[in-house]
């Protein structure tokens, strides 16, 4: 599902759902690789400062894509703006070990044992746990973990698995998936990123 190595990548990365859907409709209409990457860093589709942030843009919303196979891809074109943005998370997570088991073992938790708020001392805790597991998660310095925090924090804010009541003030808001998606990612084995995004047992 996810890579097997932990990543700290995705504090360089914003949710960018309008982009990613700009990316999709250039693959539903056609555009070869080459196409999709001359659009998306020569003629600067997402409006980035420099070449530099376009190149980074490009291999971040790239590899999302990839991670949705053909009739993923279909379902996200005929989903509503809330499934779409869900489908935006499933991919992210589909390439993030540590994000993954961040929902799955902090989100999904919570919402089983009843608990309303989601706050930055649960990511303390969890990021010191995950240290006890695999040794390189302890080089990564108190900044790293924060960021990487704060965009776990983002993403979910986005795709409406929280709601913000201020900057360290988060209210669980569980979605409700769409059946069709749901369906899906139960048919192609991947039940636990149903349970991690609603709280299922």
């Amino acid at each position: 599902m996810s890579e097997k190595k932990y990543s700290a990548g995705i504090m360089s990365q914003a949710f960018w759902f309008n982009e990613f859907k700009q990316y999709l409709n250039l693959i539903k209409n056609g555009y070869s690789t080459d196409e999709l990457k001359k659009e998306v860093i020569e003629d600067n589709l997402f409006g980035a400062p420099n070449e530099y942030r376009a190149k980074r843009m490009y291999g971040y919303i790239s590899n999302r894509a990839n991670a949705l196979e053909n009739n993923l891809l279909n379902l996200f074109f005929s989903s509503d703006l809330a499934t779409q943005k869900i489908i935006n998370l499933i991919a992210v997570i589909r390439k993030d070990r540590l994000f993954f088991e961040f929902l799955y073992e902090v989100y999904r938790e919570k919402i089983i044992i009843g608990e309303e708020k989601l706050d930055l001392a649960d990511g303390k805790t969890f990021f010191n746990h995950k240290e006890t597991q695999d040794d390189s998660l302890a080089e990564w310095t108190d900044a790293t973990k924060r960021r990487v925090q704060s965009a776990y924090f983002n993403f979910m804010t986005v795709s409406n698995l929280l709601r913000s009541e201020g900057q360290k003030d988060y209210t669980i808001t569980p979605p409700l998936l769409d059946i069709a998606l749901e369906r899906y990612l139960q048919a192609n084995g991947e039940t636990a990123i149903v349970k991690a995004i609603t709280g299922e047992y």
